[in-house]
C-alpha cells in the first residue's frame, strides 16, 4: 500500500498559516508528499524548504486569479497536486489542519482494511475546529462543518470540487465514504488578531475579484473573533508538532464562555434553528 500526501499553500508567513505542521503532522503516515506552492509575496517557498524530509516534493506554480470567483481557484490547484500523486490513497491536509499522532493507527489500519474495498472510495473524518486560542474550540454543528473526507483513493474520476473543501466524482456525486475514529484539528481560527484579519482579507480575495466587496465583508479587526456563544474549553492535548506554535501563543482572547446558555440549551436552540428559521419565514419576520 502506498500514500500520497497533498496539499496547496500560497503566503503562509504573511497569514500565518500553520503549513509545516500541518504537512508535518500526516509525513509518518506517506510515502510521498506533492505540495503546490503558489507564486508568493513573502517567505513561504524558505518556509517550506525548512521541512527536512525526502519524501517531500514542491511544485511551484503562478495560480491564475482570474479563476478564482467562488473559490474554485482552490480546487483547480489542489487537483494539479493530486494529478502529481502516485499512491494507492491520497490524504489531503489543508494549510491549517493538523492531525494528531494520537490517530496514526486508525488512520493507517483504515487505509489497509478498506483498500481493496470498492464501496469505500473516501475516508471522512471528524473536525475540531479551534477559535481564538488554542484552549477553545467551537460546539456548533449549525456554523462548523464536523465531517470532511481528506483520505481519497486516487481515480481519475475523483478530484477536489468546489472551492476545494470536499471531493467529488466529475458528474458531481459524492465518492461513497466511510467515517473513521478520527479528529482533524482545525487551527484556521487561532492567529493574532490583526494576522487574521490580514488572512480574512486574503481569503476572500479567492472567492471575489472585487476587492472592495471584499473589505465589506470581513469585519474590522476589534471584531475579528465575534463568532462567539457556542464554545467549549479544550482540555486535551494537541499534536506534537503544534508545540512550538503553542508556546508563541501571545494575544489575548475573550471567550466570553462563562455568559454562554448550558450546553443543553445551546444544543436544542442549535437543533431546532432549522424550524425557527421557516416559522420566522411564515410569519414575516425572517
Amino acid at each position: 500500500m502506498k500514500v500520497s500526501g497533498f496539499s496547496i499553500i500560497a503566503n503562509a508567513t504573511r497569514y500565518g498559516y500553520p503549513v509545516v505542521e500541518a504537512v508535518s503532522s500526516i509525513l509518518p503516515l506517506c510515502d510521498e508528499f506533492i505540495l503546490n506552492v503558489g507564486k508568493s509575496d513573502d517567505e513561504t517557498l524558505v518556509l517550506v524548504n525548512t521541512i527536512s524530509s525526502p519524501k517531500l516534493t514542491i511544485i511551484e506554480r503562478e495560480w491564475d486569479m482570474g479563476l478564482r470567483d467562488g473559490g474554485r481557484l482552490i480546487s483547480i490547484e489542489t487537483n494539479h497536486a493530486l494529478e502529481r500523486c502516485t499512491g494507492d490513497w491520497c490524504f489531503y491536509i489543508q494549510a491549517d489542519e493538523v492531525l494528531h499522532e494520537k490517530y496514526y493507527p486508525t488512520v493507517h489500519s483504515s487505509m489497509k482494511r478498506y483498500l481493496g474495498d470498492e464501496s469505500v472510495e473516501a475516508l471522512q473524518f471528524g473536525y475540531k475546529h479551534f477559535y481564538g486560542s488554542y484552549d477553545f474550540y467551537q460546539d456548533n454543528f449549525r456554523g462548523w462543518y464536523v465531517k470532511e473526507s481528506r483520505v481519497i483513493k486516487r481515480h481519475p474520476d475523483i478530484v477536489s470540487w468546489g472551492d476545494g473543501m470536499d471531493f467529488r466524482h466529475r458528474d458531481n456525486s459524492k465518492p461513497k465514504a466511510r467515517r473513521i475514529d478520527a479528529e482533524i484539528y482545525h487551527y484556521g481560527w487561532v492567529r493574532p488578531p490583526r494576522v487574521m484579519y490580514t488572512k480574512n482579507i486574503g481569503f476572500h480575495q479567492l472567492y471575489y475579484s472585487n476587492d472592495e466587496e471584499v473589505k465589506q465583508i470581513v469585519p474590522s479587526v476589534e471584531q475579528t473573533f465575534n463568532d462567539l456563544g457556542h464554545l467549549k474549553r479544550f482540555a486535551d492535548t494537541h499534536p506534537a508538532v503544534m508545540k512550538e506554535r503553542i508556546a508563541a501563543f501571545d494575544w489575548q482572547f475573550d471567550s466570553k464562555i462563562d455568559e454562554q446558555p448550558p450546553d443543553w440549551w445551546r444544543h436544542v436552540v442549535l437543533f431546532l434553528q432549522p424550524l425557527t428559521k421557516r416559522l420566522k419565514r411564515w410569519t414575516g419576520r425572517a
